[in-house]
């Protein structure tokens, strides 16, 4: 996890009640060892919700107050997924950010790219979900149903083909 991450400006001076939901996260990704063509070896983790309508997000949550976000991002994906940051390899270029509603209140996900060192490590899931998916672009774009999120893997997926391009 080294050079420097892309870390959005704070909030300034925006009253409480008009904040927008603030969470972040981590898109997780595996190449997969063998997998021929070798370009479609990349799988992303998705985790299903316990609760609401069951949908399928990278892990993330909500910042602690005092936390910076990226500080949320690992702390989130440690206790949702079971992955720890030694674990996990971030690519430091590419850090998403989404805005959408959540019960007629804006919300604000900020999402980071990180590989899983060993693609054979385990998932341990939270109660907070019932399920995990490791999944081709196509497949996770299907389970995530909402075009921002299918919208950001995509383009996840662009950044790390275009750096195996130039490998």
């Amino acid at each position: 996890m080294s050079g420097s991450r892309k870390r959005p400006e704070p909030f300034v001076g925006t009253p409480l009640r008009d904040m927008a939901l603030r969470a972040c996260g981590l898109i997780v990704f595996r190449r997969i060892v063998n997998c021929i063509p070798p370009l479609d070896n990349i799988e992303y983790l998705l985790l299903q919700t316990s609760y609401g309508k069951h949908h399928w997000t990278p892990p993330k949550g909500h910042v602690d107050p005092g936390e910076d976000d990226f500080t949320t991002a690992l702390r989130e994906t440690k206790e949702e997924a079971g992955l720890d940051a030694q674990q996990l390899l971030v690519i430091d270029d590419f850090v998403k950010e989404l805005h959408y509603e959540v019960r007629g209140k804006p919300k604000k996900v900020l999402y980071w790219l990180a590989e899983l060192r060993d693609p054979g490590t385990g998932v341990t899931l939270s109660d907070e979900h019932q399920d995990y998916r490791w999944a081709k672009l196509d497949e996770a774009c299907a389970l995530a149903q909402f075009k921002d999120l299918q919208d950001t893997l995509k383009a996840a997926h662009r950044h790390l083909q275009a750096q195996q391009e130039k490998k």
